[in-house]
């Protein structure tokens, strides 16, 4: 077991800091932080983890570039929260809907593996760029089954609810009940599918995956057709994004094409991707968790900006309406100093540092 594990670890002692620092700090949120909003953005970076780790998958191994990630993270949400809006609140529902939700998932993933076979690249992303759009109408004008634009809301097993307390009180500070339950559940199932995706990415399948995506005619002159490839790495991407929508429904316990399907959710995956560094995975956890943690507290940065400079004219340049713009600074200043996202610094930086050690 412990060999197992230790293929899949990095190499990179930097960046096996990094990671087990934001581990750590997620398994202790609830002690370290302490708060329902804290809990709920640890949750989120960990649904996202498993998300963007997904898509790069796609992008950052295979090399395909797909707009349509949301759909199978929608899919997911929408899977749970219908199956417990229609049966209630019981285990099996929930079972129902994952279950349901997967096999939808990989069958819309074929399909898109066989349209793949005619259309290559920019035209195989625009393709999904009209899919993910076209799925998100749907979901937005199906008010009967889906909700509508006002979604779903619906209540889990009574486990895991906050109403159902483990121990009476507080246990250093956090409250122990279902709520907390289904969050470790959350944190749990995320580290699971990030494992699967390393052990996946380490085989001789995802050596095959990185060999299509730098030359794919000469993969083909191995013996290795790409084609057969491709399909299966997007259906076992399409999967795990289906996870992490399963995931979110959870944590939420409501469900709507904002959180699940719109165009920035793939920006914002997209972005968190690219600074993290692609063709890594562990390049999503630190771009999700840069990223997450830079849209819930920038705007508390900004308003201490904002006190700090009061009656100076750079105050207007650190209200807190301006948070969105400071993001994008962040995001142009990371891509220009990491090319390579933040795993490639780390990597370049540990290089750096043994050469140095070894002059």
């Amino acid at each position: 077991m412990l060999r197992l594990f230790s293929n899949s670890l990095p190499n990179n002692r930097i960046v096996y800091i990094g990671l087990l620092i934001i581990a750590i700090a997620l398994l202790l949120n609830p002690w370290l932080f302490g708060g329902s909003k804290a809990l709920l953005i640890a949750a989120k970076i960990c649904i996202f983890i498993v998300l963007v780790a997904s898509y790069d998958l796609l992008i950052g191994y295979t090399g395909i570039i797909s707009f349509a990630h949301t759909v199978f993270f929608a899919m997911g949400a929408y899977g749970i929260g219908m199956s417990i809006s229609f049966y209630g609140p019981h285990w099996w529902s929930m079972g129902l809907g994952a279950l349901s939700a997967l096999c939808i998932s990989a069958v819309v993933a074929l399909c898109l593996g066989l349209v793949s076979f005619r259309v290559k690249r920019i035209f195989f992303a625009m393709i999904t760029l009209a899919i993910a759009s076209a799925f998100a109408i749907f979901l937005n004008q199906n008010y009967t089954v889906t909700g509508g634009e006002d979604g779903l809301s619906f209540r889990l097993p009574h486990i895991l609810t906050p109403a159902n307390e483990f121990i009476s009180g507080k246990l250093g500070g956090a409250r122990i009940d279902g709520k907390l339950l289904s969050f470790y559940f959350i944190y749990a199932l995320s580290f699971i599918c990030v494992f699967l995706m390393l052990r996946i990415t380490q085989s001789p399948f995802g050596r095959v995956l990185t060999a299509i995506r730098e030359n794919e005619f000469r993969s083909n002159a191995l013996g290795y057709t790409s084609n057969v490839y491709v399909i299966g790495i997007l259906i076992i991407s399409s999967c795990f994004a289906t996870i992490a929508g399963m995931m979110l429904a959870m944590a939420n316990r409501y469900v709507n094409t904002e959180t699940t399907a719109s165009m920035q959710i793939m920006i914002d995956i997209l972005l968190m991707v690219v600074l993290g560094g692609m063709g890594t995975i562990y390049g999503a956890i630190f771009g999700v968790t840069l990223v997450i943690l830079a849209q819930n507290y920038l705007q508390a940065l900004l308003s201490l900006a904002t006190g700090a400079t009061t009656d100076t004219p750079l105050s207007a340049f650190f209200e807190h309406e301006r948070w969105l713009f400071w993001l994008g600074v962040i995001f142009i200043i990371s891509v220009y100093f990491f090319p390579q996202g933040i795993a490639g610094f780390l990597q370049k930086l540990q290089g750096q540092l043994t050469r140095k050690s070894q002059t």
